[in-house]
């Protein structure tokens, strides 16, 4: 798998760069802010993720690792796929994007072309545990409080009342944010 590419901009286009690496030049998918930030650059890094699919081998190129990784979990939502995640990271950077995600803005995420209401929420729900391990894995040291606050931003995005997740949330006995979900959903009902 590749991992990353280094090499020099052989042309820049809004949302992919064909970038040349020892004399083989790479057509690589970016967002728009990716594509802002090598304006200008004669060489150039890449954070990648590679799809390979029956029909085409796609790669994808990231200027900030935590955009990577925004990718690489958004692209395992069932119904998101590679445009999708692709439009979401060009409407948004990865920080105003996890900045919608704490505080579940629904109405933010439904400005990306491609959502809708009901995909919205499902997004906010599959990766705001996503934010919780990676704020975790960075040193943050209350997780568990944390992890509480991103199943009740979850909760509440798919309607649920705050004193009625409160109230679930004490009962919850999970630990991942996800299999908190679940087991508060089933108390919900």
């Amino acid at each position: 798998m590749i991992f990353g590419l280094k090499g020099k901009v052989f042309r820049l286009e809004n949302t992919r760069v064909l970038l040349d690496v020892g004399g083989v030049i790479y057509e690589v998918n970016i967002s728009l802010h990716s594509a802002r930030f090598l304006e200008n650059k004669e060489e150039i890094f890449l954070f990648a993720t590679q799809i390979v699919r029956e029909d085409a081998h796609l790669l994808f190129g990231f200027v900030e690792e935590i955009e990577k990784q925004t990718f690489d979990r958004l692209i395992k939502i069932n119904g998101v796929g590679p445009k999708v995640a692709l439009a979401i990271l060009s409407t948004y950077s990865a920080q105003e994007f996890i900045e919608i995600i704490q505080t579940k803005n629904i109405a933010a995420l439904q400005k990306v072309p491609g959502i809708g209401g009901k995909s919205a929420g499902k997004i906010m729900v599959d990766i705001s545990g996503f934010y919780v391990d990676l704020i975790a894995q960075e040193g943050v040291k209350d997780s568990k409080s944390l992890a509480y606050q991103e199943v009740k931003m979850a909760l509440e995005s798919l309607g649920f009342k705050a004193n009625a997740i409160d109230k679930v949330l004490k009962q919850v006995q999970k630990n991942s944010v996800q299999d908190m979900i679940k087991e508060a959903l089933g108390l919900l009902k």
